[in-house]
C-alpha cells in the first residue's frame, strides 16, 4: 500500500530550535545583503568623493550598523537556541498569522513602532541617555 504525501496533512507544529535557526540563517543573509550595499553606492555616487559628504557619511555609517545590529540579533537567537529543549514546539502558522495582523493593525491605525529607532538624523552611534 503506498501513500500520497499529498493527501496527508502535516502537522503546523514544528520544532522551536529549528524555526530560530532558520530565522539566524535569514538574519545572517539580510546581514550580508545590506553589506553588499556600500561598494555599490561608492561606484554609483562618485567613489572616495562620497565620503567627504556628511550626509553621505551618515548614510554608510547606517549601514554598518545595520549589519553590525542583523549580526547581533542572529547571533543572540543562535545563542539562547541552544539552551531551548528540541521538544519545544511553535505553530509557525499561527504566529505568522499574529506578526500579520498587527503589522495591518499598525499600518490602518498609523501607530508607532514600540522598538527604539535610530533616527536618521543622528550619525550611526549617537544616542541619548534619556
Amino acid at each position: 500500500m503506498t501513500v500520497n504525501a499529498m493527501t496527508e496533512q502535516p502537522s503546523p507544529a514544528e520544532a522551536l530550535p529549528d524555526v530560530l535557526m532558520r530565522i539566524v540563517s535569514e538574519l545572517h543573509d539580510v546581514a550580508y545583503l545590506i553589506e553588499r550595499i556600500e561598494p555599490q553606492l561608492l561606484e554609483v555616487g562618485g567613489g572616495a568623493e562620497l565620503l567627504n559628504s556628511p550626509e553621505s557619511m551618515k548614510v554608510m555609517q547606517g549601514i554598518d550598523l545595520a549589519v553590525q545590529k542583523t549580526r547581533g540579533l542572529a547571533e543572540f537567537i543562535d545563542t539562547i537556541t541552544g539552551e531551548i529543549p528540541q521538544d519545544w514546539a511553535v505553530d509557525v502558522a499561527t504566529a505568522l498569522s499574529l506578526v500579520k495582523l498587527s503589522e495591518m493593525q499598525r499600518a490602518l491605525g498609523g501607530a508607532m513602532h514600540r522598538g527604539t529607532v535610530q533616527p536618521l538624523a543622528k550619525a550611526a552611534g549617537e544616542f541619548d541617555f534619556f
